[in-house]
């Protein structure tokens, strides 16, 4: 099977948007997870089109297309043979919600990372945007002894000096190390509390050979640098609770002070504290990498929202009560936050919904201004570069990629305006037609935006 290797994200520069606002390849082991890029696009008027925000008139006044026009146009291209055997897909009007295409869009399908989607709408219901999750040192039972408590910062980084930080934004332990030193306080032990989850640190519902690995780790209520030992490490940690122990150690220049598990005593005196960047810049790295160890914290924070257990299990299931909630209901089949898991059921009709809800209600809107948007950033930052240059900036979609299984939802304006929601997933696909699988999504969607389709 075929892996491609994870590279860091192009930021994504995004203007305000209102309701209708909107060949680095390196193969390695199993195809797990969605490629990003350093670069950008070679189509300098995709950042014209990715930072304009259409006005909400424009979206009500273009015509719609109608039913028999998309399927006309798309028959052939959802047809090819690179797409593997089945494809389910569903077009929608952003507007009023009529469908305009549908094939098998209410069977449950595996979503692989547009299950993203359902995390981070789930997490601006019921988190503020601005919100920042608190990494907290505090004194411990001895002397010489302090615990790190982790409050679920996935970013929180080791990185010292200048040191680039995995995530941009992200909270240091350096700066916990220099707050503690200011206080005087000797340090030869350290002790390390993720009590803010429970079950098991991995999934298992993910495969043998996802933690560790490029793209997941352990998922711990403290860890450095989405779970890595130290900056830059291309594999992530099995424990990275104890490594974000050991480079508090290394920070306070006692690398060898004693790193243990376990938990914080009650009313223990605060010595230092940091916070992260804001959960909606959070949920921008999320989506514009693909990250699944940022969205299985993120999924924690809408379970322990709702009082709910913060596990794989607990964070699944709070995700899918909010959705409902929401009026958007995903059936029983998330089991993860991230999409990692073969397991995972959502059907295209659903991840749909997801993006109307996320287009008609405010406070849900940065989820689709977070998107990569096609040949510029993210995910999508080498796609749509090569067949059809006008479709360059005007997609911004979540991609999702695992063995057999290539996936694409998201909006785009089609030629007269009108904003649609389109969800695609081809769910068996062979791993060595993954990338021209890809092309075969972009294809289809490139022709909806120069569609009018009436």
């Amino acid at each position: 099977m075929l892996a491609f290797r994870r590279g860091a994200t192009a930021l994504i520069v995004v203007a305000a948007c209102g309701a209708g606002g909107f060949a680095i390849t390196d193969y390695v082991r199993q195809h797990r997870h969605d490629r990003d890029t350093l670069t950008g696009t070679p189509f300098p008027h995709a950042l014209d089109i990715a930072t304009v925000a259409p006005s909400s008139p424009a979206l009500t006044s273009a015509p719609p297309p109608s039913a028999t026009g998309v399927a006309a146009v798309l028959k052939n291209l959802v047809a090819v043979p690179t797409l593997g055997t089945r494809l389910r897909g569903v077009v929608l009007d952003a507007l009023s919600g009529s469908v305009f295409y549908e094939d098998g869009a209410d069977a449950p399908t595996t979503p692989a990372s547009t299950a993203k989607l359902l995390t981070a709408t789930a997490v601006l219901a019921v988190r503020k945007p601005t919100d920042r999750l608190t990494t907290t040192i505090v004194r411990g039972n001895t002397a010489g002894t302090v615990v790190l408590v982790g409050g679920g910062d996935p970013t929180l980084t080791a990185a010292t000096g200048k040191t680039l930080p995995e995530y941009p934004g992200a909270a240091r332990l350096a700066d916990l190390a220099a707050q503690l030193r200011k206080r005087n306080i000797p340090v030869n032990r350290v002790v390390v509390d993720d009590s803010l989850y429970s079950g098991p640190l991995v999934s298992p519902n993910w495969a043998p050979e996802d933690v560790p690995s490029d793209y997941a780790s352990a998922i711990t209520a403290l860890m450095t640098d989405g779970g890595r030992a130290a900056p830059g490490d291309i594999v992530r940690s099995e424990t990275p609770d104890l490594a974000a122990g050991e480079s508090l150690a290394a920070a306070l220049d006692v690398p060898n002070a004693m790193v243990v598990r376990g938990r914080a005593p009650a009313h223990a005196a605060v010595l230092a504290t940091v916070q992260s960047a804001p959960i909606g810049t959070l949920v921008e790295q999320m989506l514009q990498s693909s990250d699944n160890v940022i969205a299985e914290c993120l999924a924690r924070q809408v379970a322990i929202a709702r009082r709910a257990p913060a596990s794989f299990a607990g964070a699944a299931a709070a995700v899918r009560a909010v959705l409902r909630e929401l009026g958007v209901d995903p059936g029983a089949g998330l089991v993860d936050g991230s999409g990692l898991s073969a397991h995972d059921r959502l059907s295209v009709r659903v991840l749909a919904r997801v993006l109307r809800l996320d287009a008609q209600t405010p406070r849900l809107r940065g989820v689709l201004a977070s998107l990569p948007v096609s040949a510029w950033s993210g995910t999508l930052a080498t796609r749509y570069v090569t067949t059809d240059h006008n479709a360059a900036g005007a997609v911004r979609a979540k991609t999702g990629t695992l063995t057999d299984v290539s996936a694409l939802a998201g909006v785009v304006h089609d030629v007269d305006g009108r904003l649609l929601l389109f969800a695609f997933v081809a769910d068996q696909v062979t791993g060595d037609l993954t990338p021209y699988a890809e092309q075969a999504l972009d294809d289809i969607v490139s022709a909806l935006a120069r569609c009018g389709c009436r």
